[in-house]
């Protein structure tokens, strides 16, 4: 560049030493060489000017080439060392780089495109101020039968009701929302999100069919209750009515004094399989009619002592050792606290259950904080239980105990739920069971 420089400055300065030869030779009055002097300068400076707009005309190509993204051309080097090779050579360096940076973009752009057209979740992409759709994935063109859209509002015509939630969602949240299509009525599980560049502000929004994974837990949810269910149902009726035909066959055939108590004592047997079905029955509306919690604040502590006392007499009684284990004091959650009694109070009792044929039988109840969360723990050292039962232990009715009636943990789950926390359960046989009770901050 350096060279460039100083070659540019002595022709400038031969062309000026050329210019005040010709004044000189013209005043001095010698015409002829004056004249000669002026057609060499004329013809230099007219060749020099003529390169120099060749090159300018050459970086405006180039400018309006970039402007266009047109990286195509290469440039053909003649004489290295000019400052046209030089120039020349700059523009193909640039053009290079350019490829690479574009050829890079492109490959990313297939990157993206091919993954996010893998994901079963519809996808949109869109301009908020003009509405006009800058991209929208394989899924959502299968999941609304939308092959193209080029404007935002053009779901108005198609599915004006997905358009009108589209528009109003809240951004940042996920959201719910029952949608009519020509398939029927669908839940999407709905989330959006936008970011500003220079060329505007830009919405991404995401829907999920969650409609089939909501009818296949479902079903399996209702496979579950109804194998129960038939094996309670079976377990009481079956034997009700064989004594029924029993005593019926007794009575076509007669009977004396010495069948009168044994008539008693069937139809006393009778009624209290019957009692049981009744409390059968009432123990599954029991399930569905948890209240709405009453929130108020409790100190874990406090609930915690609360608790023991109301289950020292049967501890001790049994000889458990039970640990509270509160490193924070102040711990405190917003809950309704008959609720949580309730669901402490079962999970204790069954792991009293668990513990009881253990040598040195021990249960602890801690509470911590985690990831947001305040965590109740529930933990044993009782015989566990297998993956097979860990998967049904919720499942209204299901029972592992002879007198059990399978509804404690099932109400402990309801009553989490209404709390918008969870019930988790971690278990091996014969190292014991821990019970996790999970509130949100």
């Amino acid at each position: 560049m350096g060279r460039s420089r100083d070659f540019f400055f002595w022709k400038v300065l031969f062309l000026l030493f050329i210019a005040v030869g010709v004044a000189y030779l013209f005043f001095q009055k010698w015409y002829l060489p004056a004249a000669i002097s002026f057609i060499v300068l004329f013809v230099f400076a007219f060749r020099w000017l003529g390169k120099q707009r060749r090159l300018v005309d050459e970086v405006l190509d180039f400018s309006e080439a970039v402007r266009y993204r047109d990286f195509t051309r290469r440039f053909v080097i003649r004489h290295p060392k000019s400052t046209e090779g030089k120039l020349f050579a700059a523009f193909n360096d640039i053009n290079d780089v350019y490829k690479r940076i574009s050829m890079d973009k492109e490959i990313q752009h297939q990157y993206l495109n091919k993954v996010l057209n893998m994901l079963d979740s519809a996808i949109i992409f869109y301009q908020e101020d003009t509405g006009k759709v800058m991209w929208i994935n394989d899924a959502f063109k299968q999941l609304f039968r939308t092959p193209h859209i080029g404007n935002i509002r053009g779901l108005m015509k198609r599915h004006p009701e997905l358009y009108e939630k589209t528009i109003h969602m809240k951004l940042g949240k996920q959201q719910v929302e029952s949608v009519s299509l020509a398939m029927g009525k669908i839940k999407l599980l709905m989330h959006g999100s936008t970011f500003s560049t220079q060329e505007g502000t830009f919405r991404i929004v995401v829907y999920q069919n969650i409609s089939e994974a909501i009818d296949e837990t479902e079903t399996r949810a209702w496979h579950k209750l109804l194998r129960v269910l038939t094996h309670e149902i079976m377990n009481s009726i079956a034997p009700i009515s064989s004594l029924a035909e029993t005593l019926h066959a007794r009575l076509e055939h007669g009977y004396g004094e010495e069948d009168i108590e044994d008539l008693k004592l069937g139809i006393y047997t009778i009624k209290r399989r019957s009692e049981g079905l009744l409390q059968f029955a009432k123990s599954y509306r029991m399930i569905n009619k948890v209240d709405q919690p009453n929130f108020v604040d409790i100190q874990l502590k406090v609930l915690f002592e609360s608790i023991y006392q109301l289950l020292e007499p049967t501890l001790l009684q049994k000889n458990i050792d039970l640990d509270i284990i509160l490193k924070d004091t102040r711990l405190a959650l917003r809950a309704d606290v008959n609720l949580v009694e309730q669901a402490l109070i079962n999970l204790l009792l069954n792991a009293m259950e668990a513990v009881k044929d253990c040598v040195e039988p021990y249960i602890s109840i801690a509470g911590l904080k985690r990831d947001g969360y305040v965590v109740i723990k529930i933990q044993d050292n009782g015989r566990g239980m297998s993956p097979d039962i860990q998967e049904q232990i919720f499942t209204p009715f299901f029972t592992t105990k002879k007198s059990g009636s399978g509804v404690g943990l099932t109400l402990s789950k309801q009553i989490m739920l209404l709390h918008k926390g969870n019930l988790f359960v971690e278990s091996e046989e014969g190292k014991g069971s821990t019970f996790s009770l999970q509130f949100v901050l």
